[in-house]
């Protein structure tokens, strides 16, 4: 297991290197970046003196050094607009997103998993109905649109919750609304087609309930695709905070990407593409350690993997 975890972790160095390389090339790639940042109508001298001073002058493959260099130890320059180091100001919206991005995938487990065993237990009944097209439903709403009609129902007509700020549920429900859908259906069809397996044709001989065989003998094998899922869904759930966070004016740290590109502010666009990255690769390092610890096959198929590598 240590092995293991000791793979994947140089693997997600690997990862964070080539983030860091990708985005400084789009930045470099899409245009001088110093454009848009200037004033109005600068002279060409002007230019010149605030390209020196961010270090914009020298070579391409030298700016590249420097920002690996530095990326390595947590520097990525300091904010053009607000003049503080940008990890900083990165790191101070993150437990926002965490939060938000942690409620979230609590409520699209937990609502998710319901609906997918309920579902599960009587195929084609009518709660199998209702589960699907909850499902499907939450995975055909946009995030923007769901996010709106919440704050119009929720915030605006009925009154319950503050429809911006640092409340959380709402933008928590409205980015749960996806993986919810998905994690049901997925949890759904894994039980259906373990309940015909050999193992669990043999624990109803036993004179086991059925209760008692879906909860200690299907529920663990079917939980393994869903936990994999749940990782691949970090992903969608810290990304689209970005659009979540801008609709509930919710500060995090989506919201401060979107201002960080109106500004044209590089060094906190680079400092949090790099910090979402590395959260996505923790995110995917702790769901293989579980998924290792309750299904020992598969740590065994990854050492073995690992191994011939």
């Amino acid at each position: 297991m240590v092995a293991l975890i000791a793979r994947s972790a140089a693997r997600a160095l690997l990862v964070l290197l080539t983030v860091a390389t990708i985005v400084f090339g789009m930045i470099h790639l899409s245009g001088d970046p110093l454009a848009g940042f200037t004033p109005p109508g600068a002279s060409p001298e002007q230019q010149a003196i605030i390209r020196e001073r961010l270090g914009l002058d020298r070579p391409l493959p030298v700016q590249y050094a420097k920002f690996i260099g530095n990326a390595a130890t947590g520097d990525f320059g300091d904010s053009w607009r607000a003049r503080r180091p940008a990890l900083a100001i990165v790191l101070e919206r993150l437990p926002a997103t965490a939060r938000l991005a942690g409620l979230a995938m609590l409520l699209a487990v937990t609502i998710g998993g319901a609906l997918g065993y309920l579902a599960a237990r009587r195929p084609g009944g009518p709660i199998d109905a209702v589960t699907r097209f909850l499902s499907l439903t939450g995975q055909a709403l946009p995030a923007f649109w769901a996010g709106t009609m919440l704050i119009l129902l929720v915030a605006v007509r009925w009154k319950l919750l503050p429809s911006s700020g640092s409340s959380v549920l709402l933008p928590a429900i409205t980015l749960a609304l996806y993986p919810i859908g998905l994690i049901a259906r997925l949890l759904r069809g894994a039980l259906i087609e373990s309940s015909g397996a050999e193992y669990a044709r043999t624990a109803r001989s036993k004179g086991l309930s059925e209760h008692t065989v879906s909860l200690r003998h299907l529920l663990p094998n079917a939980v393994i695709p869903v936990l994999g899922f749940a990782g691949v869904q970090a992903s969608f759930l810290l990304g689209g905070a970005v659009v979540v966070e801008t609709v509930f004016a919710y500060p995090g740290l989506g919201r401060l990407a979107m201002q960080g590109v109106v500004d044209r502010d590089l060094p906190v666009v680079q400092a949090f593409v790099v910090v979402l990255a590395a959260m996505i690769l923790a995110v995917n390092l702790v769901v293989e350690t579980l998924a290792g610890w309750i299904d020992p096959r598969l740590r065994d198929q990854r050492e073995v993997a690992g191994t011939v590598w």
